[in-house]
């Protein structure tokens, strides 16, 4: 893979994988604001298979806010995310919260570059694929990358907390 960054500097994302020296691709599509879902939108669009684009989810457990990233394809199992880091319960982050938090907007949030770095869980199906797909950082922009970059960069547990 190579590296690309945008004419314009890039997301915080791009600039995080540029100055890690991880390689890296950008894949931008023209976003639809009418999608229902920000990752099958972006599957189709890149013409990847669901299950090589992840979403990034942000979520409380325990009170404490913590991303996971799941296959578009899926859903994320909320009990499992607390067992991989530890805690009890989990629930979806208030929207807002995680936006604030994170820097960026729903449908563009990245595991990487993040405003504050939060504890991230990375879906052990990652690991079935050469490179996977998350958000560079916002709406109709996409970055491939190999997951165990993913999960080195963002400090990642890996764990089973996706289901079908």
């Amino acid at each position: 893979m190579a590296k690309k960054a945008r004419k314009t500097g890039g997301t915080p994302a791009t600039v995080a994988l540029t100055a890690a020296g991880t390689p890296f691709t950008v894949h931008a599509y023209e976003h639809d604001p009418a999608s229902a879902s920000y990752g099958e939108e972006a599957a189709e669009a890149l013409g990847v298979s669901p299950e090589r684009v992840f979403k990034t989810l942000v979520a409380e457990v325990d009170g404490a806010l913590t991303v996971a990233v799941v296959p578009v394809a899926g859903q994320l199992d909320l009990k499992a995310l607390a067992a991989a880091v530890g805690g009890k319960r989990a629930v979806m982050a208030d929207p807002a919260a995680a936006e604030r938090t994170t820097g960026y907007v729903r449908g563009g949030i990245s595991p990487l570059g993040q405003r504050r770095r939060l504890p991230t869980v990375l879906d052990e199906t990652a690991s079935r694929h050469p490179t996977i797909c998350v958000s560079a950082g916002r709406r109709g922009l996409e970055v491939e990358l190999s997951p165990g970059d993913l999960a080195g960069l963002t400090g990642a547990v890996v764990a089973r907390i996706g289901r079908a």
